[in-house]
């Protein structure tokens, strides 16, 4: 990650413009500035950008037989969420006004409950699918604190607002270096609750087949569950058809087999929800390189 005092002046052109962008956007009243920004990045960010070319290349890797016109819809459709999904985390109290009467579901709920009462730690464990950030803020409702694991934005100017959307929700949120993972670490041990995004290519772990394709997978958050003793939910935040509204699903445990068993499994788990709503995952993010 690129820091001020080596930042360049296109970092602060483009930080500058997105600033004037959310701004803009953040000026509308909720339902239409989620709306307008979806569109917005769909239609005329995404692909000056690049990022519906990436998305419309990924889907026909894994899809090779999709008709051209299904592969433009699913890579639309991917960059509308990646929108709302953007300026929901710089809504920040309506978003979470909007979510006040989201009941989470799932046969998950009744193992974290019992974590939480016996002191044991859990990792909540999901995917860069609709919105990843919907069931902490709805768990937190709930009662539950839920600190966060963040790879930081390689443009300092943006990571230093985006870090706003993602602080202050529920439970303390640390980078992914040396001195966050101890802390995070040390959350798990006391027995806390955080949650990780796994789906995310880091060269020096193994590759393992994500949608029938192999993907470089961190066997890291196997080995935090492992090192803790956390109880491993998977969970998932669902757009609804109305674009705005949110289904919440607490899955069931997966077990403490070993890292890399239990990367297949919680890949398994992310890979039924992109099969049946694909258009909600983030094909704009190099999973596969």
């Amino acid at each position: 990650m690129r820091t001020f005092d080596t930042a360049t002046r296109s970092d602060w052109i483009i930080d500058r413009s997105l600033r004037g962008i959310i701004r803009t956007a953040l000026a509308l009243p909720y339902e239409r500035r989620v709306r307008w920004f979806g569109a917005m990045i769909e239609r005329g960010v995404a692909p000056l950008s690049g990022y519906r070319k990436r998305a419309e290349e990924q889907v026909a890797m894994i899809w090779p037989d999709l008709p051209r016109a299904e592969v433009l819809r699913i890579a639309r459709g991917c960059c509308n969420n990646f929108g709302r999904t953007m300026i929901e985390g710089y809504s920040r109290g309506e978003y979470t006004r909007q979510l006040e009467k989201t009941e989470p579901q799932g046969a998950g709920l009744a193992a974290v409950a019992e974590a939480k009462a016996e002191g044991r730690p859990v990792l909540f464990v999901t995917g860069h699918f609709g919105n990843h950030d919907a069931p902490r803020h709805v768990l937190n409702r709930l009662g539950y604190s839920i600190g966060g694991i963040y790879k930081p934005i390689s443009n300092p100017y943006f990571n230093e607002h985006y870090l706003t959307t993602i602080e202050d929700v529920s439970g303390p949120v640390f980078p992914i270096d040396r001195d966050g993972m101890a802390g995070f670490m040390r959350l798990l041990k006391e027995g806390g609750m955080g949650t990780m995004l796994f789906d995310v290519r880091v060269t020096k772990y193994p590759k393992i087949p994500f949608l029938g394709q192999p993907a470089h997978t961190s066997t890291g958050l196997g080995a935090i569950a492992l090192k803790t003793g956390a109880l491993i939910v998977p969970y998932f935040g669902t757009r609804q058809p109305d674009g705005l509204s949110f289904a919440v699903d607490v899955e069931e445990p997966v077990g403490l087999t070993t890292p890399e068993q239990i990367m297949r499994d919680v890949t398994d788990r992310l890979e039924a929800r992109i099969e049946a709503n694909p258009e909600q995952y983030f094909w704009v993010h190099r999973r596969w390189g």
